[in-house]
């Protein structure tokens, strides 16, 4: 019983630390004016809402093309991701550490001075201030999220499906869509929401090689920041946590569960 009451605390709290930064920005986008020592607003209104949706502030066509930008990237970092996993994670061979160091490298060095390195590389290929561009950039941070995650769920693979399979008579492209793509998909889930999410939240890459001419919505939102409109600042930044609120509700189950990869079989 204690272990259960501790448990719903302890989500609670969670919940309630993530929670409580949002109060005041949610706040902000219904207020008209909120100054110190005030608990709450004075006066309410849904101004700020009303120009965040309209034409005029280009939040509806920032939010489209970001998330258009963010699947895009999120399904290049699977189909590079998943291969790359599965090479990582159930083989051994000469020069391995060297490759998790370089893909793992991206997290660790300064996002402006990776791009910063490849930026005349786009120059000269013609990606700079286009769509193609940002989505390609953004695999910087997104593949190595993906590719761990795949490399962790093809370490407790078991390979003895797909031999059985092909024993059967399966076709090599049969066996992996009836066979292993079912038993990676928790992780292919996982690593795409969390690909998704870090490319969603790029504002350094997507400056630098869109050249402010592709304006997502993390760039539209310092904007408003930074020019002392908290109101419509607070109403972006909800649009803006929204997506990713949807996407954490619906894959939450798969967050929580367990891979199916690990079988009877057995490794070989």
């Amino acid at each position: 019983m204690w272990t259960k009451t501790f448990r719903y605390l302890t989500c609670l709290l969670l919940v309630i630390w993530l929670v409580m930064p949002l109060i005041p920005l949610a706040i902000w986008s219904f207020a008209r004016g909120w100054f110190f020592p005030s608990i709450l607003p004075q006066t309410w209104t849904l101004d700020a809402w009303e120009y965040a949706l309209s034409d005029t502030a280009g939040v509806l066509d920032a939010l489209w093309l970001t998330i258009g930008i963010s699947l895009a990237a999120t399904a290049l970092s699977i189909l590079v991701g998943v291969p790359a996993g599965r090479a990582l994670g159930m083989y051994k061979f000469r020069g391995k550490e060297v490759v998790e160091l370089m893909i793992l490298a991206p997290t660790i060095v300064p996002g402006i001075a990776v791009v910063l390195g490849i930026h005349s590389v786009f120059i000269a290929l013609g990606l700079t201030n286009t769509v193609q561009g940002v989505i390609l950039v953004h695999l910087i941070p997104t593949l190595p999220y993906m590719t761990l995650v795949m490399a962790g769920i093809f370490s407790n693979y078991d390979p003895a499906f797909e031999a059985q399979a092909r024993s059967l008579g399966a076709s090599p492209l049969k066996t992996f869509w009836y066979v292993t793509l079912p038993v990676i998909m928790p992780g292919i889930i996982v690593g795409g929401l969390f690909a998704f999410l870090v490319s969603w939240s790029q504002y350094i890459l997507t400056l630098l090689i869109g050249g402010g001419r592709v304006v997502t919505l993390p760039l539209l939102l310092f904007n408003f920041a930074t020019s002392g409109r908290n109101d419509i600042t607070g109403a972006i930044g909800m649009i803006y946590i929204l997506p990713g609120i949807i996407i954490l509700a619906l894959t939450a189950k798969q967050l929580s569960g367990r891979s199916g990869a690990v079988g009877g079989f057995g490794r070989v």
